[in-house]
């Protein structure tokens, strides 16, 4: 019982480290990466599509992300949903290439991003001390049945 107290605790534990790691992929740092653009979704045909799925996601250079859309009909829905999705990209449309580039970061927009990353640890901080104490609750629990019962 104890080792599947523990067992359990390390899972989400490492799940809540997951999610802080994933979020902060996601966060723009002057630098390209098609990371940046993985929780987009596309209205494509009255289903939210991943970008992933319409096209290809590459990084040219470090300043630029180009998405090759795969269906040409798609080009204007994407880069509807780049330009919604508050990453503050601006899409250059060339047939079905999208052309992202990615601005350098000014020193607001480093502080912000500095606010961001601490967000982000501080929840995922939490996170892992409400794990590690409802593992200390059930570990009790344990120790007081084996305690009563004798075993």
């Amino acid at each position: 019982m104890i080792k599947d107290i523990l067992k359990d605790a390390d899972a989400r534990m490492h799940k809540a480290a997951e999610v802080v790691r994933n979020e902060l992929i996601r966060i723009r740092t002057g630098k390209a990466t098609t990371n940046l653009l993985d929780g987009i979704k596309v209205d494509y045909y009255g289903t939210q599509t991943p970008l992933s799925q319409l096209g290809t996601l590459s990084t040219p250079d470090i300043h630029t992300i180009t998405v090759q859309v795969w269906d040409k009909s798609a080009v204007p829905l994407v880069e509807k949903a780049i330009l919604n999705s508050n990453l503050g990209l601006n899409p250059i449309a060339d047939g079905q290439l999208l052309r992202i580039p990615i601005p350098p970061l000014n020193e607001e927009r480093r502080r912000d991003l500095v606010k961001l990353v601490k967000k982000h640890a501080e929840e995922g901080k939490v996170s892992v001390r409400n794990v590690r104490r409802d593992a200390i609750e059930h570990l009790k629990k344990a120790e007081k049945k084996r305690a009563c019962f004798g075993r």
